[in-house]
């Protein structure tokens, strides 16, 4: 009874040792965008070569993610996470002390390396140690990190940034690192026969140009400049390569990613449903710190604070929302998670103004964070247990590979949306700006007049009130812009509402069947 209980402790244990690692892993890919304009500062760089600080991380998660499964199947997953782990602190020490803004890409390559194999391989390990019966309460503990991350992030980093050293935000994975490696050479364990597999170079190859190519393109975000002859062509070259890699993985003994797993519906859907429910996070973690910080005027720390709130709830909901999977399956918990998170992001978006207080956004967040919580990983661990369990590390390698493609699709589509509404509703607002425009003309005559009255020269005071009402449009038009982007992730939420519809009713798990 005691080895029993001793063996269940472990099993807990190894399940912090993960979360741990996760955590860390997914807090470094958001902490860093505050941290970006110090940066810049610190060594002098450019906006366009500061870029390449996040870019670079993010292209050589793409590329690693992918890799994942085989080396599992290798090395065993306790090896490959205890290498992961210590690769991503050793290069977060590396960037701590990073000395000039190539350093620090070279070094940010470096912690990718690492930090990308860390979210699969957990994944993968979960599924090992736990009885199918505790899976979703366990991936709902693993999902705070997964998910509250990329939330507390902007809070830490504008907490570091305003009040302590820039490179604490590196330099604080170092001993937690060190720690988290300890513990997992002592508490996790290899429970799968290691059997060697020949290498599949052309799918690796396939994939980390595919990946890189159209990450790439993606990662500009509105700004992508189809006549630069390279956006193109790379994303022409992803395109190519993912179709190579597709063929290759289909006729390869021993392929890199098991795409066959895309025959279970239920991991196919569960893939689909994800991948929208990214973009509908994206509403919150890229639209609303604009709106905040660049409309509103808070600073990246009140901004982090007003988010805060809903990162806790959703920390919280989490392993809830993973033990009422375990009770009643996925479809009851995702179906009631994506009604609320529909709502409330419809009055998000009604909150986007210059009216609306820091409590109701709080409140509305919180909501939305309620959604969510219920919803995203439910339909995770549904879509994973449905996968038979010699594929678990290649369904998390899928399952993460298409999340990174997402997230970088998801920004790149709602920057558009935003960007492609303000440029309209510019457009539309200045078309009233007329001589036969009584409002318009009474606005400009009260901004001139306020102007004179400061001492202002009639016609300098004059073309102050045309350039101070074409702020004032274009702020509106921001609004409307952010609006709108936020409004169509309540269309995306009833997208994966009704494919939602489509997954089985019962928790069925095919993990233990071989």
């Amino acid at each position: 009874m005691e080895e029993s209980n001793h063996e269940y402790a472990n099993i807990w244990l190894a399940l912090v040792v993960v979360v741990i690692g996760t955590f860390m892993s997914v807090l470094d890919s958001s902490i860093v965008n505050i941290a970006l304009p110090k940066m810049m500062s610190v060594f002098g760089m450019p906006m366009d070569k500061a870029k390449w600080i996040i870019t670079a991380y993010t292209l050589t998660l793409g590329a690693i993610i992918p890799l994942t499964g085989y080396l599992q199947d290798i090395f065993g997953a306790k090896k490959v996470y205890i290498f992961a782990l210590g690769m991503f602190s050793l290069g977060s020490l590396l960037c701590g002390v990073a000395w000039s803004g190539t350093a620090m890409i070279a070094f940010r390559i470096f912690q990718a390396l690492g930090g990308g194999m860390i979210m699969p391989v957990g994944m993968s390990i979960i599924y090992q140690i736990f009885p199918k019966e505790k899976i979703g309460f366990a991936l709902g503990l693993w999902g705070i990190a997964a998910m509250a991350a990329p939330t507390i992030g902007p809070t830490l980093g504008g907490l570091i940034i305003e009040k302590m050293d820039w490179r604490l935000i590196f330099n604080i994975n170092v001993p937690i690192g060190i720690i988290g490696v300890i513990l997992a050479a002592i508490l996790l364990k290899d429970k799968r026969k290691i059997v060697f597999k020949s290498f599949d170079i052309i799918g690796f190859l396939s994939s980390t140009i595919g990946m890189v190519s159209i990450l790439y393109v993606l990662g500009e975000g509105s700004s992508i400049d189809w006549g630069k002859v390279e956006n193109p062509i790379l994303m022409t070259l992803g395109v190519l390569s993912f179709v190579l890699f597709i063929v290759n993985e289909l006729t390869h003994p021993n392929p890199l990613l098991e795409l066959r797993i895309f025959k279970s519906f239920d991991f196919s859907m569960s893939l689909v449903i994800n991948s929208i429910l990214t973009l509908a996070i994206m509403g919150g973690s890229y639209i609303l710190p604009l709106f905040l910080q660049n409309v509103r005027g808070y600073t990246p720390m009140e901004t982090g604070l007003i988010m805060l709130p809903s990162a806790l709830v959703m920390g919280f909901l989490m392993p809830v929302s993973g033990s009422l999977f375990d009770k009643f399956g996925a479809k009851p918990l995702v179906i009631s998670g994506l009604v609320i998170l529909g709502i409330s992001s419809y009055e998000l978006a009604s909150a986007v103004n210059m009216y609306s207080s820091k409590s109701s956004i709080i409140l509305i967040t919180c909501i939305r964070s309620i959604g969510l919580g219920l919803a995203a990983m439910p339909i995770t661990t549904a879509g994973m247990n449905a996968v038979k369990r010699e594929f678990v590390a290649g369904a998390s390698a899928l399952n993460n590979t298409i999340r990174q493609v997402a997230g970088s699709l998801s920004v790149t589509i709602m920057s558009t949306l935003m960007q492609g509404k303000t440029d309209y509703s510019f457009a539309r607002l200045t078309e009233q700006i007329n001589v036969y425009n009584k409002a318009s003309n009474d606005m400009l005559s009260r901004l001139t007049s306020l102007f004179m009255h400061s001492g202002i020269a009639p016609d300098t005071a004059k073309a102050s009130a045309f350039s101070k009402l074409a702020q004032m449009i274009q702020g509106q038009a921001t609004l409307d812009g952010m609006a709108y982007a936020i409004t169509g992730t309540v269309v995306a939420v009833a997208a994966a509402l009704i494919f939602t519809f489509f997954m089985r009713s019962k928790n069925n798990y095919e993990g233990g069947k071989n």
